[in-house]
């Protein structure tokens, strides 16, 4: 029973979607009927997590063949995105109430964006690459619709690149996953150094690194990697709840989560370690840091502005994983956990001004501090955490990040240290670009205009989010210590 319970944080939120789709039921008691089972989904969450029920062999889903199963297994680095994933999601969803109160199609949004919550827990928990493969097809299902939910030209466009990209993306993740499967020990369980180390003969090496790269590429497609990036900023036309999940919780987080799996509990980093992949892979990371910066500081938009922040942040997360290394993997997981919490506090905070304001663009902005000031403070925060500043979370990041790179001890260490600080000073002109325009300029009404801080709904979760990176920042040395045990594969 302890292995079974596995099953329950990701049946019960894809069960609740479902049952809200198929039973009609009164608007006003959408908020209760829907944020009870979230919550109680993220306690239990976080109890397998603290009781350590999920650990051993795994819980068995289904079998699609005598060697292809699909099961649940809980390790350190499962419960890392599992557990961000249960604190962010009851927050997202308070958030949502507000932002979508006045929605044409609620009862839809609300339901795929519960059954998206189960799995994303599906790919968090997934005990070999089988399932999460299964689970990360699942994903492109259930958030296509999400994007299409406005269901303008713009909303049209925007989710058929989105499958498409996403499409094309698993066909080659899918490549990868058949030739660990055939060359490795006839498994595709996740195991801490991978399956592949002794297993390639010199005839097929270069054809097994090839796979990975493809592999690579193909889960980078939802974490936005040059060049199959372009979907993200024009996802940014779906309501700022479905933005948030796309760039913070689920979407971006599971391609960088199967990027890790794949490198580390696949391929193995020892395997990949000073190969021409390593240094291929590692050179569109790079690339892809420095062009998503340097396309926010262009950027115009609001939310596109912050979608082209996250094609350059999640690219960290890929940077510490290109080294190949123990400290390389515990950078990359201290970026996954505290780049949500940045990010997802800066989309909220923009999606407040444009639902309070109708305003998008950032030279509308002029102003708007004055008038809805613990939001611009929370934004403010955010725009300090995201460039790297001390106390914030984000300068721990950046911090382990160097550090690995450097440890690497060769030009690209050097080189993704010189990338990162041109990442550093653009993210601070494109955040702060805003901050000034917010706080030092004249506010001018436009029609229709209603600035000011929305309700605790919406606040709520943006001063949690503060509290969060803040914390995580002063008090980084526990979540280090556990993802250092992670990479050790305690």
């Amino acid at each position: 029973m302890s292995q079974r319970i596995l099953l329950l944080p990701v049946l019960l939120p894809i069960l609740t979607g479902a049952v809200m789709i198929l039973i009609p039921h009164k608007r006003r008691f959408r908020p209760v009927a829907l944020e009870i089972p979230v919550i109680l989904n993220s306690v239990l969450v976080w109890y397998v997590i603290l009781s350590g029920a999920g650990r051993g062999s795994g819980a068995l889903f289904f079998k699609l063949g005598t060697e292809l199963t699909v099961y649940f297994r809980m390790d350190g680095m499962g419960a890392v995105f599992a557990g961000l994933v249960a604190i962010l999601w009851p927050l997202a969803t308070l958030y949502a109430f507000e932002y979508m109160e006045h929605d044409q199609h609620p009862r839809n949004f609300f339901a795929l964006y519960t059954m998206t919550y189960g799995v994303t827990l599906g790919i968090a928990l997934a005990g070999n690459l089988v399932t999460l493969y299964v689970f990360y097809e699942m994903l492109t299902l259930v958030t296509f619709p999400l994007v299409l939910h406005d269901r303008t030209r713009e909303a049209r466009r925007a989710s058929r690149m989105y499958l498409y990209y996403s499409i094309g993306g698993a066909a080659c993740a899918f490549m990868g996953l058949v030739f660990v499967l055939t060359t490795g020990p006839e498994t595709t369980d996740f195991i801490m150094g991978g399956v592949m180390a002794g297993r390639a003969s010199n005839m097929n090496v270069n054809i097994l690194l090839a796979m990975y790269v493809l592999a690579f590429f193909g889960f980078g497609v939802k974490s936005a990697i040059f060049p199959v990036q372009k979907w993200l900023p024009a996802a940014s036309v779906a309501p700022t709840p479905v933005t948030a999940l796309l760039h913070a919780v689920a979407v971006v987080k599971s391609g960088a989560f199967a990027i890790l799996r794949l490198t580390y509990y696949s391929y193995g980093a020892d395997f990949l370690r000073g190969t021409w992949a390593q240094y291929l892979v590692s050179g569109f990371v790079l690339f892809t840091i420095a062009y998503g910066s340097t396309m926010a500081v262009k950027e115009v938009h609001f939310k596109r502005r912050l979608a082209y922040s996250t094609i350059s942040n999640l690219s960290y997360v890929l940077l510490g994983a290109c080294m190949m290394s123990p400290l390389g993997l515990v950078a990359a997981l201290t970026h996954f956990v505290n780049h949500a919490f940045m990010k997802i506090c800066s989309f909220f905070c923009a999606g407040v001004v444009m639902h309070r304001t109708g305003r998008n663009y950032v030279y509308e902005l002029d102003g708007l501090g004055h008038k809805m000031p613990v939001t611009f403070a929370c934004f403010t925060a955010s725009a300090m955490a995201l460039t790297g500043m001390p106390p914030f979370a984000g300068f721990i990041s950046k911090w382990n990040i160097a550090n690995a790179a450097l440890d690497h001890g060769s030009a690209l260490g050097v080189l993704a240290v010189a990338v990162l600080l041109y990442s550093a000073l653009m993210t601070a002109i494109y955040m702060f670009s805003v901050v000034v325009r917010a706080y030092w300029n004249d506010y001018h009404p436009m029609e229709g205009d209603e600035a000011g801080d929305p309700s605790r709904h919406m606040l709520v979760p943006l001063v949690i989010f503060v509290i969060a990176f803040t914390a995580l920042g002063i008090c980084s040395a526990p979540l280090t210590h556990y993802l250092m045990n992670v990479a050790r594969g305690a």
